[in-house]
């Protein structure tokens, strides 16, 4: 009889160690799930491709909780789900995210945002679209000196609250249907404002630039308003970083010939740079000051031949 009893005590868990087990069980299974799925998504979308076995343990969840987000963000049109992992859309996407999309190229964006935002003067109207670059520049005109008379056209949800209420920059915002994508407005309805309102500068982002194709956009209705953008303006300006340079969307919106110049850094393909100067197109490459040096800001390419770039921001200087 002793023995059956020691037998039957075995099969019975000891009390502490019931307790641990009913404890992981209550821990809520994806508490954190959509921060992991946007991190997901930012991976792929910058390294190409992500498998689950290294997400999985790079999270610290199992393989099946990953292959679960896979599937989400696959519904979601931002990954593509193969086996054993992720890929990204690739120039087959319609269009990345806004989030994902800021998150890229951050630091080259930055730059470009700071030299295109010191090229403007107070008293002026420009515009600036929806795309993450033209974000970059909202801030660095929040970061320059006192504005007295600025004022700034712009579809984007985001530029127009990071401007909203700033002193001496009056925002006016294009009416239209909400693009959740982008964060933007799109649609016939912000066509009036431009009839309006005398335009010097338009600084537009891309998801393509070539110099055949000119400024290209994913979506027709994004190419839609900022058609209407370039068509307001006196001088228009491509705010665009080497990853745009050499591809073609779907959908163009402003041919080369009609730019006044372009703002990016310096790892543009040289040929379409040269191209691009030989056809009168004042090409701006901005870089990083030489560390080394001491120097911190960054450098604005070489304009047009020998004209150096007029109104640098502080801590910019011109390549020779």
């Amino acid at each position: 009889m002793q023995s059956v009893r020691n037998r039957n005590q075995t099969k019975h868990p000891k009390p502490e160690e019931t307790a641990v087990t009913v404890k992981v069980a209550d821990v809520p299974d994806g508490v954190f799930a959509r921060e992991r799925q946007q991190q997901i998504a930012r991976i792929v979308a910058e390294d190409g491709r992500a498998r689950v076995t290294e997400l999985a343990g790079r999270f610290r969840v199992s393989a099946v909780t990953i292959r679960k987000d896979l599937v989400v963000l696959e519904g979601e049109r931002r990954v593509i789900r193969t086996h054993g992992g992720a890929i990204s859309l690739g120039d087959a996407r319609p269009e990345l995210a806004f989030d994902i999309r800021e998150g890229l190229q951050r630091e080259q964006k930055s730059r470009i945002g700071a030299a295109a935002a010191a090229c403007v003067t107070d008293g002026e109207s420009i515009v600036l679209d929806a795309s993450t670059s033209a974000l970059y520049i909202a801030r660095h005109l929040k970061g320059r000196s006192r504005w007295h008379g600025l004022t700034v056209v712009t579809n984007s949800i985001r530029i127009a609250s990071e401007l909203a209420g700033h002193p001496g920059i009056t925002v006016l915002m294009l009416g239209g249907r909400v693009r959740w994508e982008a964060l933007s407005v799109v649609g016939p309805l912000g066509d009036g404002v431009f009839r309006r309102v005398n335009v010097q500068k338009a600084f537009l982002g891309a998801a393509g630039f070539s110099i055949e194709a000119g400024l290209s956009d994913a979506m027709e209705e994004e190419a839609q308003i900022k058609r209407s953008m370039v068509a307001a303006a006196r001088e228009v300006f491509a705010v665009v970083d080497h990853t745009k340079w050499g591809r073609v969307a779907s959908a163009t919106f402003c041919r080369t010939d009609r730019l006044t110049g372009v703002f990016t850094d310096d790892e543009a393909p040289a040929d379409m740079v040269v191209a691009l100067r030989d056809a009168g197109v004042d090409v701006r490459e901005i870089r990083p000051i030489d560390a080394a040096a001491g120097r911190p800001g960054a450098a604005v390419g070489r304009a047009n031949g020998d004209r150096g770039p007029a109104n640098l921001a502080p801590g910019v200087r011109a390549v020779s």
